[in-house]
């Protein structure tokens, strides 16, 4: 059974990895740096990407660095994830269908003391991968349009360096290091009356961004958990050509010109999560994150950055009836998600829900598991210019556990 679920998770996720370059992403990667990624580790997908409570003792927690100080000894844990994403996208006049492959992460995980753990991961933060053919805008102070083409491609990367340290039996501390780097590229044609201008620009982006993290153990059931996400400005440097074409000429503007661009800006952010067990085979969990958008000043040229609220909501079950009946072992999970979107375009929320479904699938008798989840959800909505996106998103990841400098009891 080992062998079998390993070769068949490393071949999809290779799989799906060897497309990761090629995604096809939301419309709403126009805005900003591009849609921000939802990369959880483990099987926290499957329960609605909540866990600020949940300790990194069987798995990677990625959302709270203070998860690590709970760590078991002399174990190594290993996490790799992709996503394969269905998206239909509907406006007031056409239906476009879609598919995508993304990779989701590489991370791994390890004691540095007996109260201590540390981790690195690298993942994507955001996609600005997309292609939007003759949106028609109005012309401010008038009764005209223009038309816009847009095509985009790259996106944002996190490198994370993340501690944590516990206290006694019941607190720990964490903190992470984030290095973002990356880069967008953006090819976009405004036709105005007649005349065509083109604007070619690429984009280079680089910062650094701390997180701090708590966990408290209210009793051997009841875990409660902190995040706070310090602001931080990513410094942006830009290179653009600009061309003009009237009456079939061509005039070249710029061409390969530094330009000043504005820095882009992560905001405060502060999460709170609970988690309770249930007669030792029933997990509950559920989180709130409050994203402080309107604070950093930002705007674009079709939208306005907001506050943004995200609820979170997960149910684990496992029977452990049996160990040594595999399917005794096996772990069920569901949860839902909802958030009102940290962008609104002409007056209205790009919000975002989801309900989602997993299996965690043992490798033996260790940590090391297969999570697969199953989400629908639907994003936006259909109103003047604007775009509803409906999903189905399937995660596979894939969680090893290797035992590390335990001597032999027998030669």
């Amino acid at each position: 059974m080992k062998n079998k679920i390993v070769l068949w998770s490393c071949f999809l996720l290779m799989s799906l990895t060897s497309f990761s370059q090629s995604i096809s992403s939301s419309p709403y990667s126009l805005y900003g740096v591009g849609s921000l990624y939802d990369s959880d580790f483990g099987n926290l997908p499957s329960i609605g990407g909540s866990g600020i409570a949940l300790p990194s003792d069987t798995f990677i927690n990625n959302l709270n660095p203070a998860s690590l100080g709970f760590m078991y000894q002399n174990h190594f844990l290993f996490d790799i994830g992709g996503k394969a994403i269905a998206t239909t996208y509907q406006s007031s006049t056409r239906t476009e269908k879609r598919n995508n492959f993304q990779f989701s992460h590489l991370a791994f995980a390890f004691p540095v003391t007996k109260n201590s753990g540390f981790s690195l991961a690298l993942r994507p933060y955001s996609s600005s991968v997309f292609k939007i053919s003759n949106l028609k805008l109005p012309i401010a102070d008038s009764q005209e349009y223009y038309y816009v083409t847009a095509q985009g491609s790259g996106g944002l990367n996190n490198l994370d360096f993340s501690y944590g340290y516990r206290f006694g039996k019941k607190l720990t501390l964490g903190a992470t290091g984030t290095f973002l780097f990356g880069n967008t590229v953006d090819d976009r044609a405004f036709l105005i009356s007649n005349a065509i201008t083109t604007i070619h620009k690429k984009t280079d982006y680089s910062g650094v961004r701390a997180t701090l993290g708590g966990q408290f153990k209210i009793d051997s059931t009841f875990t409660i958990g902190t995040t706070v996400k310090v602001p931080s400005r990513i410094k942006a440097s830009k290179v653009q050509s600009v061309a003009s074409i009237a009456d079939d000429v061509e005039t070249a503007v710029e061409t390969n010109v530094a330009t000043d661009t504005d820095d882009y800006y992560m905001p405060l952010e502060l999460g709170f999560g609970v988690s309770k067990r249930f007669k030792n085979n029933l997990n509950l969990t559920l989180d709130y994150e409050k994203s402080f958008w309107d604070s950093t000043k930002q705007s674009e040229l079709y939208g306005e950055f907001v506050n943004q609220d995200r609820f979170a909501l997960g149910i684990s079950y496992n029977a452990k009836k049996n160990i040594r009946k595999y399917w005794d072992r096996v772990g069920y999970s569901a949860g839902v998600n909802y958030d009102n979107g940290y962008l609104e375009v002409d007056k209205h929320r790009v919000n975002n829900a989801s309900i989602s479904i997993g299996l965690n699938l043992p490798i033996e008798n260790t940590f090391s598991s297969l999570n697969i989840s199953y989400s629908y959800g639907q994003k936006g909505r259909i109103a003047n210019d604007l775009i509803k996106e409906n999903y189905h998103k399937i995660s596979i990841n894939l969680s090893l556990d290797g035992i590390w400098f335990v001597k032999r009891k027998f030669e």
